[in-house]
């Protein structure tokens, strides 16, 4: 049985592209990809903290959203500045991940808030992963770079147990309302790198 067929493996950096440019194409795939991740995440948090807003007895779930909205913020705020700094366009997805983000984080919230943390849970588990892979691919090449990822990377894993310590396996249809999130994250990131 090879590496990739291994149930607990990671699949392996994608190779350096050959040719000339290839650098620099593969770097904006990340940042195009990290940037949408990003806003999705800031937009996910937003819905869910709207809907619990209008709703009596959630004053800790809010302020945990608004937190973590916060930190998101953060992270979109400096993909941004390396977008432009690097001349690298955003994805033409940007559109659909805003609805998509917007309707998960709502509806997720509206099924309570041990879904919105299972949400949390989903989304912060494939973000780990894939920050996880490119620090992989780009510490040596980028270190700076590697390193703010290692640090956003901390922070996404940091929401990823505070949702678990929540009660985001107690939610409503746990196991598929996960996967089905998590598959989504997957296409995401894989049609942002790309368009």
């Amino acid at each position: 049985m090879t590496d990739a067929a291994t149930p607990d493996s990671r699949p392996r950096p994608p190779l350096p592209r050959p040719g000339r440019g290839a650098d620099k194409a593969r770097m904006d795939e990340i940042l195009r990809v990290d940037h949408a991740g990003e806003y999705a995440a800031v937009l996910i948090y937003r819905a869910q903290k709207a809907v619990f807003e209008g709703r009596k007895a959630h004053g800790g779930m809010v302020r945990d959203l608004g937190e973590m909205q916060d930190q998101e913020a953060v992270h979109l705020a400096r993909f941004e500045r390396l977008l432009n700094e690097r001349r690298v366009r955003p994805t033409a997805m940007t559109p659909l991940w805003r609805i998509a983000a917007s309707a998960l984080g709502a509806g997720t919230a509206l099924m309570g808030e041990k879904a919105a943390h299972a949400c949390t849970e989903a989304v912060e588990s494939v973000i780990e992963k894939h920050y996880a892979e490119q620090i992989a691919e780009i510490g040596e090449r980028d270190p700076a770079l590697a390193a703010e990822l290692k640090q956003f990377r901390d922070e996404e894993l940091a929401h990823h147990d505070h949702a678990i310590e929540h009660g985001s396996r107690e939610a409503p249809a746990y196991r598929l309302l996960s996967g089905v999130i998590k598959a989504g994250c997957r296409v995401a990131i894989k049609v942002s790198e790309k368009v």
